[in-house]
């Protein structure tokens, strides 16, 4: 039996955006509640567009977005590439889903906090740590929090299986991300005994897709493979470039722009790439980090 990776656009929308059990599982799982109250009990889905009021103003979509009965907003996303705009390109569809819950004339006390999580399945930060928590905090009493925002990032090339005790389920889930792919011959007895993740494995059964659906699998995969390569090579290009500043400005900042520079122009190259293709603008949006405003005007 073949299994299909649950990180690609496919099979992750499948299992966390048509199950609402397992989504409700992964995110109590993944996210950072401090009791069982703050618990996701059930969630409706909500479309992952989020289209601005102002038709002028830029359009974006997100992978999975739900609510749950307190009114809480659930952004939940897979990045196969990290870029430096990615970062911007969270808190700008967090924002507008925090912005969006209130019509003209309501009151800010109804406003409901929004939580992202955001699967990476790259390295960006320095150290061994994988999960990232963001809050908006005053920066020399960090005790003190500005509610409504919350990031979660994190890095699963970084994740290893520990034994987390009260965080089983996190384990288990992370597992579910980083070790079943399309070499995957047996699944872990861990895994399958947990009837969520052995239900969200059900889900990655070759058997499950038609044929139209698997080609654009195996397209994305093909797409993100040509995505890291002409990044690798761009970056090369824009380093030198960046040191011949650094001799005017300062090395480490030449440096910096010369790795902003070429990271940039292999995002638009790529884009351009996948657009000729025919790959969809969201999954083009998700691998390279530009928006789809951009990508339409390649």
């Amino acid at each position: 039996m073949r299994y299909l990776n649950p990180k690609a656009d496919l099979t992750f929308k499948k299992v966390f955006g048509e199950h609402p059990r397992l989504v409700i599982s992964f995110l109590n799982a993944l996210l950072p509640f401090e009791t069982p109250d703050e618990e996701i009990e059930s969630v409706t889905y909500m479309n992952p567009e989020l289209v601005p009021q102002n038709p002028l103003s830029k359009d974006s979509i997100v992978d999975v977005m739900c609510k749950d009965k307190l009114g809480r907003l659930f952004i939940v996303e897979m990045q196969m590439m990290w870029t430096s705009a990615y970062k911007q390109r969270v808190l700008f569809n967090a924002s507008k889903a925090y912005v969006k819950q209130l019509e003209v004339g309501d009151y800010y006390e109804l406003l409901q906090p929004v939580y992202s999580l955001n699967l990476v399945n790259d390295t960006f930060a320095e150290g061994d740590r994988y999960y990232h928590d963001y809050r908006i905090v005053e920066v020399e009493e960090t005790s003190q929090v500005i509610e409504g925002l919350r990031f979660i990032f994190v890095e699963l090339p970084k994740f290893t299986p520990k034994n987390y005790g009260d965080k089983k389920m996190h384990v288990l889930w992370l597992r579910y991300l980083t070790e079943i792919n399309e070499k995957t011959v047996e699944i872990p007895k861990e895994l399958t005994a947990n009837p969520d993740i052995n239900e969200a494995i059900t889900q990655l059964r070759e058997s499950a897709f038609i044929p139209a659906q698997l080609l654009g699998y195996e397209k994305f995969w093909d797409v993100v493979s040509t995505a890291k390569m002409h990044l690798s090579s761009t970056l090369r290009d824009g380093f030198p470039k960046g040191q011949a500043m650094g001799m005017k400005i300062g090395m480490k900042a030449g440096m910096e722009i010369g790795l902003k520079e070429g990271e940039r122009n292999a995002n638009l190259k790529n884009a351009r790439t996948m657009k000729a293709k025919g790959l969809p603008l969201e999954i083009i949006a998700e691998i390279t980090g530009l928006s789809i405003e951009d990508i339409n005007k390649l």
